[in-house]
């Protein structure tokens, strides 16, 4: 299991009150520009802690599969790897 550091937990917990934030400003009928900076903000934030995440998964968990030595599980987490990277090419 991937262990979260308590960074990047303070990370999610500000990223959940800006879009908290986003949300106010759409109830407030803000600026559009302003809520679209606002929109930005989160997705850059968000992108840090995918960021976090993954090098975690690959610092950790992909390395337990190289170092077991197990062909099936080394193939398994680079298919993981795979389908992610995938997925964030749509």
């Amino acid at each position: 299991m991937v262990q979260h550091s308590k960074s990047l937990l303070n990370r999610l917990g500000r990223i959940e009150g800006q879009v908290r934030g986003v949300r106010a400003m759409v109830e407030q009928d803000r600026y559009c520009i302003d809520i679209l900076h606002q929109i930005q903000a989160v997705k850059a934030a968000l992108a840090k802690a995918e960021d976090e995440i993954l090098k975690n998964h690959a610092s950790h968990c992909v390395a337990e599969a190289i170092a077991s030595g197990d062909e099936a599980e080394q193939r398994a987490k680079f298919g993981e790897l795979v389908d992610l990277f995938a997925k964030a090419k749509r």
